[in-house]
């Protein structure tokens, strides 16, 4: 492929030598900065962002759509309903009956875009005039297989295909382990010698990501690639790297990302940063704090090596936060999407934004959160101007469930997550009940 940069890749000199500026006087930003333990919202810097404005938050929601997120999140605050009522949809599916158009209807509307294009089309629309962008997230788990992982391929390409033309996709996602067998990765990981049949396994995976990237770098559209479990995530990292190298010469189109509840990630951080520099490519990054901990924790304990995840959860929020400031440091570097839900760590990124004047419309970042969550966060940022973009699941109801399953799960898990969640909804009731109690009022009068 001829080498090319795209046009709407490139960034204007004048925005970037602000990110060059904060390089030369690291040790003016912040005045201190670095010391700092972000372990509650004291220690934050004022921002010009609020995340309380519910109006904004849920403007597009009717009172009926809001009341159905309200029940949906009561239920889901219960980790043994979750359980239970997942167990009940994955029999009832399997055994044929009746309950799909419930599923459809409630948890499946919540978390995903629809079935169809037609009907996922309709939310990236809705969320294109809140200026958030929409990522589009396949989340139909296919076969182990050849086959199944070319039909992911052809899928993913037709996704970046549909993205090309749409300013409301801003970029693509995908998982290695929808294209490459998690045996294969495991083996690979583990430094053994190949088979033959791995080495040709493993070229067709190679093929199939430099295939998914280069039509990426085409469309002129970024892809994240998901992080995986700890004990296959080294090979996935060589790969994306030989991929960023190719790819990342005038803007970041390959993206990886780092699961920061893991204490080695910042370190990795920084290697990629200076193999980003010495190789002269962008470095696309994604951070969030991570999918995997009791899996990370079981099979370290089980196997009897020191477990890669950090001991509590203030420790992986102060990793987070210092993988923001790392970022903002080599901003000239790395562009960056900030996928979380915690208000701290976003407000902390606007806060870094401001101290160094970079524009709240900054190419180089993106903040993101999960369709369905959040949305105090994703909408009020993006009605400030900064760049918002929502992780959109869609596919076949009964395709799709082992993805809503895991996210009940892992919000039950969250601490405090689905409190905030019924806190934000509960606030917007009371906001509309009393909006119109006064307007009925006002009529009264007249």
């Amino acid at each position: 492929m001829a080498e090319r940069k795209p046009e709407a890749a490139m960034v204007s000199e004048s925005t970037l030598k602000q990110g060059r500026s904060l390089s030369r006087n690291r040790s003016d930003m912040g005045k201190g900065i670095s010391e700092q333990r972000f372990t509650d919202k004291s220690s934050f810097p004022k921002t010009d962002v609020s995340f309380e404005d519910t109006a904004i938050a849920f403007k597009n929601k009717s009172d009926t759509e809001l009341f159905l997120s309200y029940l949906i999140f009561k239920l889901t605050k219960n980790p043994f309903l979750v359980k239970v009522l997942s167990k009940a949809a994955k029999i009832t599916l399997a055994l044929g009956l009746p309950v799909k158009p419930i599923i459809k209807a409630t948890v499946f509307r919540q978390f995903c875009g629809g079935e169809k294009k037609e009907e996922y089309e309709k939310v990236i629309s809705e969320l294109g005039r809140a200026s958030i962008g929409t990522i589009l997230d396949y989340s139909v788990e296919g076969s182990e297989d050849e086959t199944g992982f070319e039909n992911t391929m052809k899928q993913l390409l037709h996704l970046i295909e549909q993205s090309k033309s749409d300013p409301n996709i801003p970029c693509t996602c995908m998982k290695m382990t929808a294209i490459a067998p998690v045996e294969l990765l495991e083996t690979v990981s583990s430094g053994k010698n190949l088979s033959e049949k791995d080495r040709r396994e493993w070229k067709e995976v190679e093929d199939r990501l430099d295939l998914i990237c280069s039509a990426s770098f085409a469309a002129d559209k970024p892809i994240y690639i998901d992080a995986e479990e700890s004990w296959i995530q080294d090979p996935i990292d060589d790969l994306i790297e030989a991929m960023m190298a190719k790819y990342n010469t005038g803007r970041a189109i390959v993206f990886t990302t780092l699961q920061l509840y893991r204490w080695d990630r910042n370190d990795y951080f920084k290697r990629l940063i200076e193999t980003a520099r010495a190789k002269g490519f962008k470095l696309g990054i994604k951070i969030v704090r991570g999918a995997y901990l009791e899996k990370e924790r079981d099979r370290a304990k089980r196997m009897g090596y020191p477990s890669p995840i950090y001991a509590s959860k203030s420790e992986t929020d102060e990793a987070y936060n210092r993988a923001v400031q790392i970022f903002v440091e080599h901003i000239e570097v790395v562009e960056i999407c900030v996928g979380t839900h915690n208000e701290e760590s976003c407000q902390l990124m606007v806060s870094y934004m401001n101290e160094n004047d970079l524009p709240r419309n900054h190419p180089h970042i993106f903040f993101s959160q999960l369709y369905g969550m959040s949305d105090t966060i994703s909408f009020n940022l993006s009605s400030a101007g900064y760049n918002v973009s929502k992780y959109l699941p869609f596919g076949p109801v009964e395709s799709t469930l082992p993805y809503l399953t895991r996210r009940a799960e892992e919000n039950t898990a969250i601490a405090g997550q689905m409190s905030k969640e019924l806190e934000i909804i509960e606030k917007e009731r009371r906001r509309r009940k009393l909006y119109i109690a006064g307007v009925l009022q006002s009529s009264l009068c007249l």
